[in-house]
């Protein structure tokens, strides 16, 4: 039991510290185009994008998959530049038109897997409890994509429907400010 409270803090921490800004950024941009009443999709969005995340944790605790870690560090900005741009061309905000987002979250949920993959790997093979320990981790990382996911959609609330903002103009603006810094993130890690 004590591993897996372990490894759910890391996970946690993982998506919840000052340090996970380039994670909270991709759930920033993943999540802009959604309101409230669509919940339930953006919890079957956040736990696409964390079934990515895992599988790649655990193909790397095996030593399945590797790859270098400059490259995946770039490439974690790139994904939240590219998840970001498509919100701008989302018009129609039906399931048809969305379908690709569930894409997005579970590939780039691979490329984000790849930037804690070295690190979890270490700890689990010094642990040995690999199972507990990677259930921890995935179980801390959906916790804390659920409270980043709650903050954004009660904030889009308070914007739309109190404030009166149309709802273009939310998606833009956070998707703007994702953009510019996910491409500061991409020059400061150019391989």
């Amino acid at each position: 039991m004590n591993d897996l409270a372990f490894y759910f803090k890391e996970g946690w921490q993982h998506i919840i510290s000052f340090n996970a800004l380039d994670h909270q950024l991709f759930i920033v941009a993943l999540v802009a185009i959604y309101i409230l009443k669509d919940w339930k999709k953006v919890l079957v969005l956040v736990t696409a994008f964390t079934i990515g995340h895992s599988l790649t944790l655990a193909l790397s605790i095996y030593d399945v998959i590797r790859a270098n870690e400059k490259w995946v560090e770039f490439l974690i900005p790139i994904t939240i530049i590219i998840t970001a741009i498509f919100n701008f061309f989302t018009k129609n905000f039906n399931k048809e038109s969305l379908q690709l987002n569930y894409f997005f979250a579970l590939f780039f949920g691979f490329i984000h897997g790849l930037g804690f993959a070295n690190s979890i790997r270490f700890m689990l093979a010094r642990n040995q409890q690999i199972g507990a320990g990677l259930l921890g981790f995935n179980l801390g990382l959906e916790a804390g994509q659920i409270v980043c996911v709650a903050l954004i959609l009660l904030s889009a609330y308070l914007v739309i429907n109190i404030a009166g903002l149309k709802r273009t103009w939310w998606i833009y603006t956070l998707s703007t400010v994702t953009i510019l810094w996910a491409v500061k993130f991409a020059a400061e890690r150019i391989p």
